[in-house]
């Protein structure tokens, strides 16, 4: 059997993706947002005072992208950083008044491109994609907690 691009799962996740991305990132830099901060936004508007751990295990991402995304983030006045009142080597991760008002047109953009990027499917073959992602994300995640 020859491998195929267009037969394989991780190509067409990676081009759709990219795809997304694109889109997402055209519809918010006019709100001074970029693409690498999205999902960390999109965690901390679910609820702020994450550590930067608690936020690392959320998004499943690196540590040192996690430390370059939270410090463009504070120099973008979207995050303050304190020290947690009980725990003085962790810091908590607020988000600032900016990042709360841009929820609203945020998340709009983001369902703007959902909507597009699935308008030529009907509504149950929209829940079907949707929960066949969730299941391949699952499937592909560690047992054990280790990335």
């Amino acid at each position: 059997m020859t491998f195929s691009r267009d037969d394989s799962a991780g190509y067409l996740a990676n081009h759709l993706a990219r795809l997304f991305a694109r889109e997402l990132q055209a519809r918010i830099k006019p709100l001074g947002l970029s693409i690498g901060t999205f999902p960390a936004l999109l965690v901390l508007w679910e609820g702020d005072g994450l550590t930067q751990r608690e936020l690392i295990a959320a998004l499943d991402i690196e540590q040192p992208t996690m430390a370059n995304t939270l410090a463009r983030m504070e120099r973008d006045g979207l995050i303050q950083r304190r020290r947690d009142p009980h725990d003085g080597r962790a810091q908590r991760i607020w988000l600032t008044e900016t990042a709360r008002a841009l929820e609203g047109p945020a998340t709009a953009a983001a369902t703007a491109v959902n909507a597009r990027a699935l308008a030529g499917l009907s509504a149950t073959e929209r829940a079907t994609f949707v929960a066949l992602m969730r299941k391949v994300v699952t499937g592909l995640q560690p047992d054990d907690g280790a990335v």
